[in-house]
């Protein structure tokens, strides 16, 4: 079975989902209470809740059309835009080590890609 671009691009896009979803998760958990009328309340939460529903749903789809060994190491990705995401709506400073991490996780999912395309 070869790995079609639908499916590719539909992972990529439940990864993008997914990050959101656990940054809305870390904003919610800043308001997390274990009072059930104001769990009810927590907006952001249910934001970080909704998304990751929906990241899993089109990671499921997009794993139909085509291979895990080439699909699912681009969830590693999720890490990449944790990271950017995290700087620019949390306000979390990257130093040298995360960087150099961000780029050896982009090398090895791009090096995946590239094998499966050979």
């Amino acid at each position: 079975m070869t790995t079609q671009a639908w499916a590719v691009a539909v992972v990529l896009a439940a990864t993008v989902f997914g990050s959101f979803g656990s940054i809305y998760l870390k904003k919610g958990a800043a308001d997390l209470e274990f009072n059930l009328k104001k769990l009810l309340k927590n907006k952001k939460l249910f934001y970080g809740i909704t998304l990751f529903i929906i990241s899993t749903i089109l990671s499921v789809s997009g794993l139909k059309g085509g291979e895990l060994s080439v699909l699912y190491p681009l969830a590693a990705l999720s890490y990449v835009w944790i990271c950017i995401l995290s700087m620019k709506m949390l306000k979390e400073k990257m130093g040298f080590w995360k960087w150099t991490g961000v780029i050896l996780i982009v090398a090895g999912v791009g090096l995946i890609g590239y094998g499966s395309a050979i």
